[in-house]
């Protein structure tokens, strides 16, 4: 059985749709692209305009699937080589040069640590898995704090290619089989197994849910199903025009209401798919409707059309824009002044690219040379990706070479902040401005053996250890426990463990609390499976550690943004102090020390994580006041009133901090490797004041 209405007869076209230009739909187009952007350019304003990119994925599925209904209704087949030549004309030339464009101003504007990462990511841009490359590594806690690359939005456009891929395959399938009915009924079966599988992992692992293509599958089937049966189901001037306005409204009001913490894909994606389809459905009769003025009027209609192309330019101007206007934070008329060249490059482009490209004599009549060109294209792409990887690794080891020749140990990093240092420009340049893989926090020594099989989170490896004993008989043991926010403190554990011969294990799950505590997720973002999995690991690791009897633990980790909630309504930090008192008065009592690392300042949270690289000769430009960028910490405060004398807090703030700002250089050393964690070189620097607060001397 179908979903919708069966044809009266054959010979009454079943499978038609409206050939009429759509204005509504261009006006939708007008509305996503919009979304996305002023999303980008303003994301505390338009906090949801990411759906956007869904009303694109079901006027995609609309559209492409009434171009194959078509055809298919009039030939019973359908030209898979003219259907995806005439795709790849009317997608690739755009968004192939705004890929070389991205490439060019990498090298030339972007300081070099992120050449890699975009060459990587353009690279996958051109092949269009971008959005399996995100998916993969969005599973990388690491990968979060990572500055985004100039092609992150092709995530988009990879998702659509693969839907473009297989979608004139399944159609054409579910057609020779059972003809119409079986049509609307494959889409019908794979658009609900698609939303099952979307909530499921929205819930399980929402940021690599974002991206999956399986994921999406059902958006597009809800403009396919539009396709095949929208004319099926007439409806009155008065039940379009109700269609109509519940549709912009649900569009609009998911865009408003919606923000970065909000559960989506997952239910919450039917709200702007829906609302789409609702606009859609409504303008199937040609008549105008109650919002035609509006949605047809000359600037709606040119936005709409500029759609595709100011898609693919506004996220590389944007994130260039700071570097070449020399400003972390860019002012309201720079914005404004942005988005103003956005709309006109994506105007040239529209008509000197996107039209010139669909219509080009040499390849307009044959696939085969369009499929050269296309090929042809990718590998200019891949060449030049390569290139600037190549000019990464020159850059890196250069880098290294001048940071190791001018290390300057008197007032070098945070030894600049020592009480009497007699520094005397703490906040100047940096001799190393831009960081590259040497600053790495969670790069490991030789003393250091594999991630061990034992305490598990899923299949990621945890456990490692560390031994500077040199084979001395009976070494101390010191644990270092916690997510990455722990990790950015091995390097100087690691040099006070060489200089005392201790054994160092490590323990470390990204984005989970080393705390008995009913967690929720970290930043409101982790999906159930992540939640189990994580409080599961830090009980079993917790209860081992009591069990071996270390000498010391030393935990840390980002208390900040990881939720707790057991439906008390106490306070984080009532309930972090409970939950941490059970793991730290379970080691205190099999013997061990525990010292509390306090995290460190905000960086990315508080400032433009790429502020140092665009003020290198200025850098205190990049100060934050001391309250922002050192707010309340749960894990801090827990440690700072624990009754239990063999609990110590090492606080070390002043050594990022001066009696009123925080900031991004000290002692001629960037501070921060990336928007939430320090420096390598920086955290080595801090070594001898790690070692005061234990009461260690030299050996």
């Amino acid at each position: 059985m179908s979903p919708c209405p069966a044809p009266r007869a054959e010979k009454d076209d079943p499978l038609a749709t409206e050939k009429h230009f759509r204005t509504d739909i261009q006006a939708l187009r007008a509305i996503a692209v919009l979304a996305v952007v002023l999303n980008h350019l303003w994301p505390e304003g338009l906090t949801g305009g990411y759906v956007g990119v869904d009303v694109f994925f079901v006027i995609s599925g609309y559209l492409i699937t009434s171009h194959l209904n078509r055809e298919v209704g009039r030939t019973g087949r359908i030209r898979l080589g003219k259907f995806y030549a005439r795709r790849a004309r009317r997608l690739l030339p755009a968004a192939l040069l705004v890929l070389l464009f991205s490439l060019v101003t990498a090298y030339f504007v972007l300081p070099f640590p992120r050449w890699e990462s975009n060459a990587e990511e353009i690279l996958a841009s051109a092949f269009y898995v971008q959005n399996w490359l995100l998916a993969a590594n969005s599973v990388d806690y690491s990968a979060l704090s990572a500055s985004a690359s100039l092609a992150q939005h092709y995530w988009s456009l990879s998702v659509e290619e693969q839907f473009y891929l297989f979608w004139p395959l399944l159609l054409l399938l579910l057609f020779r089989l059972r003809g119409w009915r079986a049509m609307t009924t494959g889409v019908s079966i794979a658009g609900v197994a698609s939303l099952a599988y979307c909530v499921y992992l929205t819930a399980t692992a929402k940021e690599a849910a974002y991206f999956v293509t399986p994921v999406r599958v059902w958006e597009f089937a809800i403009g396919a199903l539009l396709a095949l049966c929208a004319l099926k189901v007439p409806l009155l001037k008065r039940e379009s025009g109700i269609a109509s306005g519940v549709g912009f409204a649900l569009i609009i009001g998911s865009a408003v209401l919606l923000d970065h913490q909000s559960a989506f894909p997952g239910w919450l994606a039917l709200l702007p798919t829906i609302g789409t389809g609702l606009v859609i459905l409504g303008g199937t009769r040609p008549a105008a409707q109650w919002h035609t003025r509006v949605t047809a009027a000359r600037p709606v209609q040119f936005l709409g059309g500029i759609s595709y192309s100011l898609y693919l330019w506004h996220w590389p101007l944007l994130v260039l824009a700071p570097f070449v206007l020399g400003s972390a934070r860019l002012s309201l008329w720079q914005q404004l002044g942005l988005l103003a060249v956005c709309v006109f490059v994506a105007w040239l482009t529209k008509v000197y690219v996107e039209d010139r490209g669909l219509t080009w004599r040499p390849l307009a009549h044959s696939a085969r040379a369009t499929f050269a060109a296309v090929a042809t294209g990718m590998a200019v792409i891949a060449l030049a990706s390569t290139s600037l990887t190549w000019a990464y690794d020159d850059e890196v080891a250069r880098t290294e070479v001048a940071a190791k020749r001018d290390t300057v140990k008197v007032c070098h990093g945070a030894a600049a902040l020592a009480p009497d240092s007699g520094c005397e420009n703490p906040f100047g340049p940096a001799k190393v401005p831009f960081l590259g893989p040497s600053s790495e926090y969670h790069q490991r020594p030789p003393e250091c053996g594999d991630w061990l099989g034992t305490h598990l989170a899923g299949e990621t490896k945890t456990v490692s250890v560390c031994d500077f004993s040199g084979g001395a008989p009976r070494p101390k043991v010191a644990w270092l426990v916690g997510d990455s926010h722990a990790q950015q403190w091995q390097a100087p554990l690691f040099d006070l463990a060489r200089d005392q011969g201790w054994v160092v294990k490590l323990g470390f799950l990204g984005a989970c609390p080393m705390a008995d505590i009913a967690y929720r997720g970290f930043r409101g973002a982790s999906g159930d499976d992540d939640v189990a999995a994580c409080t599961h690991w830090s009980r079993d690791l917790a209860s081992s550690i009591a069990a071996e009897r270390p000498a010391y633990v030393f935990t840390s980790f980002y208390a900040r943004q990881e939720t707790a909630d057991d439906g008390s309504g106490r306070s984080q930090l009532a309930q972090y102090r409970e939950g941490l008192n059970t793991y730290w008065s379970a080691w205190t009592a099999a013997g061990a020390k525990v010292y509390v690392l306090a995290d460190p300042p905000l960086n990315g949270d508080v400032r433009q994580p790429d502020c140092v690289s665009i003020n290198a000769q200025n850098p205190a430009a990049c100060g934050v006041a001391r309250e922002r960028a050192q707010p309340l910490d749960p894990l801090t405060e827990a440690a700072r009133t624990s009754r239990d004398p063999d609990v110590g807090l090492i606080e070390l703030t002043d050594y990022f901090c001066d009696a009123t700002q925080c900031h991004g250089v000290v002692g001629n050393v960037v501070v921060y490797y990336d928007a939430d964690h320090m420096n390598r070189e920086y955290a080595r620097t801090l070594s001898p004041m790690i070692a005061a607060e234990l009461g260690i001397t030299d050996r």
